[in-house]
C-alpha cells in the first residue's frame, strides 16, 4: 500500500514539474529612474542608464512620434518589458520627473 501511495506521489510530482517546465514564461515589467543620455530616432531606440550600466531600450511604433520630446540629460522613470534572447527591453511607459518636455507622461499610447 504504501508502495502505491509511493508511486502516485512520484507520478503526479513529476507531472507538476513538467507543467511548470511547459509552460510559457511572462514577460517581466522593470522600472529605471534614469537621465536620458541620447534619443535615437532613427532606430527607435533610447539610451540611459542606471546601477552603473549603460543601455538602451526599444521603442515601440506607438512611442516613435514621441521620443524626440525626451529631455537629453532630464531625468524620467522608464516602465519596461525585460525581453529574452539578449534583446534591449521595450518601452512601455515613461514619466519625466525633471527636464522641459511637452510630454511629461506617456502611458504607452499618448503623450500628456
Amino acid at each position: 500500500m504504501s508502495d502505491m501511495r509511493t508511486t502516485i506521489l512520484a507520478v503526479f510530482s513529476s507531472l507538476f514539474l513538467l507543467g511548470l517546465i511547459a509552460s510559457p514564461s511572462f514577460a517581466e515589467e522593470k522600472s529605471f529612474y534614469s537621465p536620458v543620455i541620447r534619443v535615437d530616432t532613427e532606430n527607435h531606440r533610447i539610451l540611459i542608464s542606471t546601477f552603473g550600466s549603460v543601455f538602451w531600450i526599444d521603442v515601440p511604433d506607438a512611442a516613435q512620434p514621441h521620443i524626440e520630446k525626451l529631455p537629453i540629460s532630464g531625468l524620467a522613470d522608464f516602465v519596461v518589458e525585460m525581453r529574452e534572447n539578449g534583446q534591449a527591453p521595450l518601452l512601455k511607459t515613461w514619466k519625466v520627473k525633471s527636464g522641459e518636455t511637452s510630454c511629461t507622461y506617456f502611458d504607452g499610447k499618448t503623450c500628456r
